[in-house]
């Protein structure tokens, strides 16, 4: 292909939404992620929540796909009961971003999820999440940092050598490892801060951090050469 690659970053529906007069449902998405897209050197497109069986037809557009961050993964959808302090699922945007998730491993489009992406990357292959852990979500609504050390070897390891001061803000982690899933990144206290599938099964990686919060462009970076 020629141009910029098109980026597809998933979205989610928020209802009650101002919007000057008008108090509607929305589409939304933070502006970081559409804004690393264009920085790394990618077109951004927003994908709200569709119905699965659309997936396929969506991600053939495609050069890359995203997965954004957002609200706890329903317990269900990896054989749990909810804890307590796991959030109020979201349905619809469970089940559109894991038919996204499956029909870009399917058709080999690069994917990259962040944040609940990465957790549902290891669902959507079988794997399980805790469902809650502390001290990677100190500050309601503030973004932390803390340091991620890459696996030698790694397909993160090539892309980021040393380790790293990143933005976090989660309280669920992968727990069980989804089919053919490798470890890429740790935190200081062993949580599993980035996922991959090996080289032969696609360009395919997941971080537990927020890059869109961030100034390093080379995670996206990777993602777009990966796309072109």
């Amino acid at each position: 292909m020629t141009g910029r690659p098109l980026i597809g970053v998933s979205t989610y529906l928020e209802a009650g939404t101002r919007w000057g007069v008008w108090e509607l449902e929305a589409a939304l998405l933070p502006a970081g992620y559409p804004r690393l897209v264009q920085r790394a050197g990618g077109l951004a497109a927003m994908l709200p929540p569709d119905a699965p069986e659309h997936a396929a037809a969506t991600v053939a557009r495609l050069d890359g796909l995203v997965i954004a961050g957002g609200p706890d993964v329903e317990p269900v959808r990896y054989g749990a009961e909810a804890d307590p302090r796991t959030g109020r699922p979201d349905r619809p945007r469970d089940a559109w971003e894991l038919a996204l998730i499956d029909a870009a491993l399917t058709a080999g489009v690069p994917l990259l999820g962040i944040c609940r992406g990465m957790q549902l990357l290891n669902v959507a292959l079988g794997g399980t999440l805790v469902q809650h852990i502390d001290g990677h979500a100190d500050v309601p609504g503030v973004f932390g940092r803390h340091e991620v050390k890459p696996v030698p070897g790694t397909r993160y390891a090539e892309t980021v050598a040393e380790a790293a001061s990143v933005p976090t803000f989660h309280h669920q982690a992968v727990d069980r490892l989804g089919d053919g899933l490798t470890p890429s990144a740790y935190a200081s206290d062993g949580t599993v801060e980035a996922i991959e599938l090996p080289t032969d099964r696609g360009w395919v990686l997941g971080v537990q951090w927020h890059p869109e919060m961030g100034e390093d462009l080379r995670l996206m970076q990777a993602l777009i050469t990966a796309a072109s």
